[in-house]
């Protein structure tokens, strides 16, 4: 079984390339499961899958310049837009899958941090509607 190190996620949002200040992207996405149990589950719970929803976690490395990541992240806030995250650079393939979708920017932390810390931004978007996966 293949074996991968992440060294070079892709992340786009809104168009925007932000993985050169990204440190870490995770997407999860889930399905609520519904109880559908009945008397003749017999003793059992049964479930099903419900509606769908997923999250966009990232870890930013700050950067206040003209043109760089808080100049584009802080106007977004309160706007759902596109990305796009890849496990690498590379060119989209079946080892290499793209995952799409909307996020919501429900928050912006852009001061965070002590003193001799990295200038970090930690924050979770929240998907709005369908989350895809393409391999080409």
């Amino acid at each position: 079984m293949p074996k991968m190190v992440l060294t070079a996620q892709y992340l786009s949002i809104n168009a925007n390339l932000v993985h050169g200040n990204t440190r870490k992207a995770e997407l999860s996405v889930e399905v609520e499961d519904k109880d559908v149990t009945t008397y003749t589950s017999l003793g059992w719970k049964e479930v099903t899958g419900g509606i769908k929803s997923g999250e966009l976690g990232c870890e930013f490395l700050q950067d206040f310049a003209a043109a760089a990541l808080d100049s584009i992240m802080w106007p977004l806030l309160g706007t759902v837009v596109p990305f796009e995250a890849r496990a690498d650079q590379g060119a989209v393939s079946a080892s290499n899958p793209k995952y799409t979708g909307s996020i919501l920017i429900k928050s912006w932390n852009p001061l965070t941090g002590s003193v001799g810390d990295e200038a970090t931004v930690s924050v979770t978007f929240p998907t709005s509607g369908a989350v895809t996966r393409a391999t080409s």
